[in-house]
């Protein structure tokens, strides 16, 4: 359904049974899983969907290795379960990832460690290798039952300096163990949407609508684009808000405290003696600070980060010069040979992590489990608004199905059944062994030629049947600023994908801008595209060109 559609529905239909505020993962996943219910619910974002804290991850789907110290297994063992269901469920964008660690001591942090578990101490101190065995000996306990990647490994000095030469020379040894990446997260939860809409008559989800107001039994949502106001009258509000919790809550006239975020940046970095040396794995290791610090292969580049920096609004939240140095600083302690500068950015992000208020001295210390926070009906509103604190990535499904047992409850619903094996977008029916089988077949019914088929496979998964035909039934031509995409396909993506705005495509349905590969001549040469499919007037293409560059340089650095 179209968002004018969508609009008009809510007009005519005010009542739902559930309201979700907020297009991140979270807010997705319970959207998905209501839906499944046969529960009545709209989804409303106030910018495109993934475009917050779900779009500033790492990229990894993981059990949360550090989570150790703090004594949470019942978290890691929640997220060593639900990477392995994305494995199976999203196979098109969640792959598996080596990990190594990088150890310059034998014995360090080994007195501090046990104080941590135990919650007596806050202290960074270096890991050294008796620890981290400890710590990747619990990691394969845990995910014993469910096996789905090799044990860990540790290789001494000599072994590890053969496999690459130019990691730091202090180095004692170094681990290795196996979590997941996720290739285009955003792609993720769009499909999550598009799902959902397909399976459920009654479940809508529109981007650029935003809460603006609360009173009795109704809240006021405003089109970011246009103004305009719509009512709806909810039995019960899910504020999925994530770092802009307490906003919303505001918003509905409820004073809260839930969030404590704190600010993580990451850089994108194209740097092919660094990609080399990587050796094909995530580099995961402490900086001088404490701080756990990355860096993995993607696409062809180097995603590095993380920063861990309190912060009071999100809509503040950009990848500073300092925090680039810091990010930078961190690789040269695994490769100082290899010569890392800014002139290797292609792309910087920053986000703030959800994390539930705390007064932890360290933000490493504060939990990345998830809880709900009620707060029931009361003088101003008639009524529940359920607020969706902490998660991570990996957990959205698990999340998801918690709160919806909530609202079941709630609703005096039964659960009817889960998302436990429920496949996304183009992992459904996907070809793990036989994908040449795949394409083959696909060529023949369809007609569009194998290479391009495979691009599209690559892309989307087997969602990329529906591109393929969608590009068969009509004339179609390459881009000339962008040769393995075509006219056809953006505009199917335009079509079928609830794309609003410029930026919602070159960030968010594909990954030109991360990659780095976005240019001026390429921005105009997809709004025009855009605007024959979506009617927008020369004056909105070229307020679109002008935002998106404008967005394009300021939050991500990128040189139009």
């Amino acid at each position: 359904m179209e968002r004018q559609e969508t609009l008009k529905k809510i007009t005519d239909k005010p009542d739902w049974s559930v309201l979700i505020i907020g297009g991140g993962v979270n807010g997705i996943s319970t959207f998905r899983d209501l839906a499944l219910q046969g529960v009545d619910v709209l989804l409303v974002e106030k910018n495109d969907f993934c475009s917050g804290a779900s779009a500033a991850s790492s990229h990894m789907a993981h059990g949360g290795l550090r989570y150790l110290e703090n004594a949470e297994f019942r978290l890691v063992r929640e997220a060593l379960r639900e990477r392995n269901r994305l494995f199976i469920n999203a196979p098109h964008y969640v792959h598996p990832l080596p990990t190594t660690i990088p150890i310059f001591h034998w014995f360090s942090g080994t007195l501090n460690a046990p104080l941590k578990f135990l919650g007596l101490s806050n202290k960074s101190s270096n890991r050294g290798a008796f620890i981290i065995k400890v710590g990747l000996t619990l990691y394969d306990i845990l995910s014993r039952n469910q096996r789905s990647m090799p044990r860990h490994k540790f290789f001494g000095k000599k072994e590890s300096l053969k496999k690459r030469p130019q990691l730091h020379p202090d180095i004692v040894a170094t681990a290795q163990y196996y979590d997941a990446w996720i290739e285009n997260p955003e792609r993720l939860c769009v499909e999550m949407i598009l799902d959902t809409e397909a399976i459920s008559d009654n479940a809508h989800a529109v981007n650029y609508l935003g809460v603006s107001d609360a009173s009795g039994e109704t809240v006021t949502l405003t089109d970011e684009l246009t103004g305009d106001i719509y009512t709806v009258r909810p039995k019960v509000v899910v504020n999925a808000a994530g770092p802009w919790i307490d906003f919303v809550n505001k918003d509905i006239h409820h004073k809260t405290h839930f969030i404590g975020g704190t600010k993580g940046s990451h850089l994108v970095i194209n740097h092919p003696d660094l990609l080399k040396a990587s050796a094909g794995s995530e580099m995961f290791f402490e900086n001088k600070d404490g701080r756990i610090t990355l860096f993995l292969p993607y696409l062809g580049k180097i995603m590095a980060g993380t920063t861990d920096i309190p912060i009071n609004n999100p809509d503040d939240a950009r990848c500073t010069e300092e925090e680039v140095d810091y990010i930078l600083e961190s690789i040269r302690q695994v490769f100082p040979e290899i010569d890392v500068n800014r002139s290797h950015i292609v792309f910087r992000f920053s986000g703030v992590r959800p994390l539930p208020a705390s007064d932890a001295s360290n933000p490493s210390q504060i939990s990345r489990d998830h809880s709900i926070n009620v707060i029931e009906p009361d003088d101003v509103v008639d009524f529940p608004t359920y607020s969706l604190v902490g998660g991570k990535w990996t957990t959205f499904r698990a999340f998801g199905e918690q709160v919806t047992d909530t609202v079941l409850d709630k609703l005096n619903m039964s659960r009817s059944g889960d998302t436990k094996s429920m496949a996304i977008g183009g992992g459904k029916d996907y070809p793990t062994e036989n994908k040449s089988q795949w394409l083959e077949q696909t060529n023949e019914q369809i007609g569009v030629a194998k290479d391009q088929l495979e691009t599209l496979f690559n892309r989307y998964g087997t969602r990329a049947k529906d591109v393929a035909q969608y590009i068969a039934a009509g004339d179609d031509s390459a881009l000339e600023t962008l040769s393995d995409f075509t006219e056809r396909e953006i505009e199917f993506i335009a079509r079928h994908e609830k794309v609003v705005r410029l930026d919602d495509f070159f960030l968010r349905r594909s990954l030109l801008a991360i990659t780095g590969h976005v240019t001026r001549p390429m921005i105009e040469e997809v709004t025009e595209i855009l605007g024959r499919v979506l009617g927008w007037s020369a004056d909105r293409q070229h307020q679109e060109i002008k935002r998106t560059a404008e967005l394009l340089s300021e939050q991500h650095a990128m040189k139009l």
